[in-house]
């Protein structure tokens, strides 16, 4: 570490000199196929919001196996108390954003886990490849070292593994587990576009990420009842081999000279029972899963008994005539409609989330919106449910749930099991329990919107908040609690003849005192319409069940939006917040996405974001969107999009870079391009010259029809490539011809105080500032480089900075981080799906000591959280 200062930071880390390299190995387990427990389990990520597939957890005693995981499943988890640390296998029915975008996270908290770290076995479709080597940019290759793809090459040639049917047909079966618990086989779907010739070889227009899996979970068949009489007569005393014999292995008699099989002591054997997990993504895929041969041992007609099938698809394909036709022809099964269904929608997957969120928001609805996932906003007639299939009364067929069971031992228990499955979470029951809990949260709740009255006809209005609407869409903006004047009020208190306080008590002597600092001259006669700051992730590290990961999502309105920083579950919180439809349109009107660093915790959600706007724009012209962000990201990024079109054009950050010549020239490496700076062409490895100034141009051009003056990257102490980002808007002009200059938002990314950013941030509107660790922490944050609460404050106050909004929190801090009450009268604590308009900053900073009383009891670290925070993990 260097220095003493208060601009101390780790050389060694930020260089990226600090990694310590380990070999991560399986762990073995005793199995145990006589006594043991085992169900399979919906483990409901994306089934509120649509942004991933939901997993599946085939739980025994001593192993587990997860299918899929896709983003959000470590949060699920972690919530659920599901030991991420018991899983052996993971298994993906599909390549893609959608089914594998929590696979990086997972991988690296699993390395994190403990001294030694803990590897698991990943299992995948021959596109697997494509996933791995993208991940490999960024995660330790020691870390995959168990990563098994099958089937066949994008070639069309069978691996090693694969056992190619005869006629060539897709009637492939690969045993990928068989051990004395269960036997694991995969069966291959690949899409049959109906357009194509029948004389075409369908593979020959497969793509990568095409491919999906049918796997079969067969579990030995149950020895029948021990006979301890026949045993006896046998000569067999009670011991080791009445176990032995149970075990299906034959034994001497004690007493004759004779051997005993395990046929001659056991009644009848029961076939073991029989899970199928199919994912049929498309109607395309559902012709030829219709026609696998390999699936015919499995039908009522042909002997074998299924227990259970999971269906993945969405709705519109499970509820397709001959798909359901398809189903009847396993008899008794029951059938789990895991897929996306409209009655999930209204139901929260992350309950102490949603808990939170809806506390906020009763407290503050101005900068706490109701969430979109709360009934109102959905047609449920536009997507049909499993209750309308048409299908023959001795189908069984429920919809999933969340925590869902279905028993497979022991085999007394075989069946559906309810137990788990949490109880309907509601708006309503939240906010009454927030009553009972803390009586007196209606009346500063009020004390609250005092901040935002609107003076008219000379008395003190509040704004009526429709608290339940849905606040999926902009125009609730235009009606919501704000005067479009934030100086209205100044001006009204400066001429008021009434000196007296309220009968609030000092509540108006406090709202002079904050509107006595002066408003700056960018948000004079601001209107609601100009700028609005989301955040959609502000913990750091790993995902928690109250805070994910960073991201910030910048509103333009009618300019368009932004992206700062993707990491995991970026979509599902956009979804959160503006419900299905909403977040469809906000990923729509993305001008640019910008990254802060390779760390995973800040862009594992950024494939999911490109993989949605290019299928949903996949009609309608458009132009690739604009990434910016560090080197390795490029590398990641090209690599993965051999496996979904991303329609993306890259720009490193250090294309961005304004020079700095006062600042520390030695962490200032190049010039950049802003307006009004030169702008020089970047050298790249072999390719064409004029592209880095093709992509600058494309830049100015985005800036422009975002209203954007400039944007410019700030080299910053955390890592190597590691970046802040200043924004400028350009000058408002209003009807009567008169200029406004336009805001300036500044974010850290992660970061120990360093001069760069402080020179950076002068005169902001908004500084958005990582601080990651409390007060009492900083060795740990230097050690880190990080920040903490008062170095965070300290950067703002030293810049002179309107407003400090703090984010990035350790875990540790499960609901509302430690800080002190000094210095923060620009600031304010940041909460996933928190909404800032430019219009609210005059009040914001006053919000924190209500906010406090929210978490009055609730602001004890949760050092169980310290175990994940390891340096292997990000």
């Amino acid at each position: 570490m260097e220095g003493t200062d208060q601009f101390a930071f780790n050389k060694s880390r930020a260089e990226g000199r600090d990694k310590k390299g380990r070999s991560l190995e399986l762990k073995e387990r005793k199995l145990n196929p006589v006594s043991t427990t085992c169900y399979v389990q919906i483990l409901g990520t994306g089934m509120d919001t649509h942004d991933t597939s939901p997993s599946i957890l085939l739980f025994f005693d001593k192993q587990r196996f997860i299918f899929n995981a896709g983003e959000g499943l470590q949060r699920y988890c972690n919530e659920h108390k599901i030991k991420l640390s018991k899983i052996d296998h993971i298994f993906l029915t599909r390549v893609c954003s959608e089914t594998a975008g929590g696979l990086p996270g997972l991988v690296l908290t699993m390395a994190g886990i403990g001294e030694e770290g803990i590897s698991v076995n990943i299992w995948g479709p021959s596109d697997l490849d494509f996933l791995l080597g993208a991940m490999r940019s960024f995660i330790p290759r020691k870390s995959m070292l168990h990563a098994h793809s099958f089937g066949l090459d994008q070639s069309n040639y069978a691996t090693s593994s694969s056992s190619r049917a005869q006629d060539g047909s897709s009637a492939d079966v690969i045993v990928l587990i068989d051990n004395e618990v269960i036997r694991i086989s995969a069966m291959f779907v690949r899409p049959v576009n109906q357009k194509i010739s029948l004389d075409s070889d369908p593979d020959e227009f497969l793509r990568p990420g095409d491919m999906s899996v049918v796997y079969a979970c067969e579990l030995p068949e149950v020895k029948g009842k021990f006979d301890p009489v026949k045993a006896a007569s046998l000569g067999l005393k009670p011991g080791p081999k009445y176990r032995e014999l149970q075990l299906g292995k034959s034994v001497k008699s004690d007493s004759q000279d004779k051997i005993v099989n395990p046929s001659d002591v056991l009644g009848p054997s029961i076939p073991g029972p029989i899970v199928l997990i199919v994912d049929c993504p498309t109607l395309d895929h559902a012709h030829n899963l219709f026609s696998l041969t390999c699936l015919n041992g499995y039908y009522k007609e042909n002997g074998k008994l299924v227990n259970c099938i999971i269906h993945l698809g969405p709705t519109a394909v499970t509820s397709n005539a001959e798909y359901q036709q398809w189903m009847m022809r396993f008899g008794q099964a029951q059938h789990i409609m895991a897929g996306h269904e409209s009655k999930n929608m209204d139901n929260p997957i992350l309950q102490a989330s949603a808990k939170v969120s809806s506390r906020l928001n009763y407290l503050c609805p101005q900068i706490f919106p109701v969430s979109g996932f709360w009934p109102n906003e959905y047609d449920i007639n536009v997507i049909p449910s499993d209750e309308s299939m048409d299908l023959d009364a001795s189908c069984k067929v429920i919809s999933a749930e969340n925590l869902l069971k279905f028993h497979l031992r022991p085999i007394s228990q075989l069946g559906l099991d309810r137990s788990a499955i949490p109880i309907k979470l509601t708006h309503k029951h939240i906010i009454n329990e927030l009553l009972l809990e803390i009586p007196e949260i209606k009346e500063i709740s009020q004390q609250i919107s005092l901040l935002w009255q609107e003076p008219l006809n000379g008395k003190m209005m509040i704004p009526p908040v429709e608290k339940m609407a849905p606040m999926s869409e902009e125009p609730w903006l235009k009606q919501c609690c704000l005067p479009n004047d934030v100086s209205m009020e100044k001006r009204r208190l400066e001429t008021s003849e009434d000196a007296s306080p309220p009968a609030e008590g000092n509540l108006r002597k406090r709202f002079r005192d904050y509107l006595d600092a002066p408003i700056p001259s960018c948000l004079e006669n601001i209107t609601r319409e100009e700028m609005e700051v989301v955040f959609l992730g502000t913990g750091s590290a790993q995902p928690s069940k109250h805070r994910n990961v960073s991201s910030i999502y910048v509103n333009l309105f009618e300019k368009g939006c932004l992206l700062l920083d993707c990491g995991e579950g970026t979509l599902g919180q956009l979804k959160r917040r503006f419900g299905v439809k909403g977040a469809d349109e906000a990923v729509k009107k993305l001008r640019f996405i910008w990254v802060s660093h390779i760390h995973a915790d800040h862009h594992t959600g950024l494939v999911r974001i490109l993989a949605l706007r290019s299928h949903l724009l996949k009609d309608v012209a458009h132009k690739p969107l604009l990434v910016i962000g560090p080197r390795p990201l490029e590398r990641f990024l090209n690599a993965y999009a051999g496996l979904e079109d991303l329609d993306m054009q890259f720009l490193d950050c250090r294309q961005t870079m304004r020079t700095l010549e006062a600042v520390h020239a030695n962490e200032v490496t190049s010039s950049l391009f802003a307006p009004g700076s030169k702008m020089e062409s970047f050298k790249r490895k072999p390719g064409n010259p004029s592209e880095a100034m093709d992509v600058l141009d494309r830049l100015k051009e985005v800036l422009s029809d975002a209203g954007l003056n400039s944007l410019y990257s700030v080299p910053v102490r955390h890592c190597p490539e590691a970046f802040g980002l200043v924004l400028e808007a350009k000058d408002r002009v209003s009807r009567i011809a008169k200029v406004s200059p336009g805001w300036k938002v500044v974010y850290s990314g992660d970061t120990r105080p360093c001069p760069a950013l402080i020179e950076a941030s002068k005169n902001a509107t908004i500084l958005i500032h990582e601080a990651t660790f409390e007060d009492s922490m900083t060795e740990e944050a230097i050690a880190k480089n990080h920040s903490t609460t008062k170095e965070a404050i300290g950067v703002g106050v030293s810049a002179g900075v309107y407003r400090i909004i703090l984010t990035h929190f350790s875990q540790r801090y499960p609901k509302i981080p430690i800080v002190d009450e000094v210095n923060v009268g620009k600031t304010c604590i940041a909460f996933d799906l928190m909404s800032v308009n430019l219009a609210d900053l005059p009040a914001l900073p006053k919000v924190l000591p209500y906010l406090k009383q929210l978490f009055r009891n609730e602001t004890v670290p949760d050092d169980e959280m310290d175990d994940v925070q390891v340096s292997v993990m990000y």
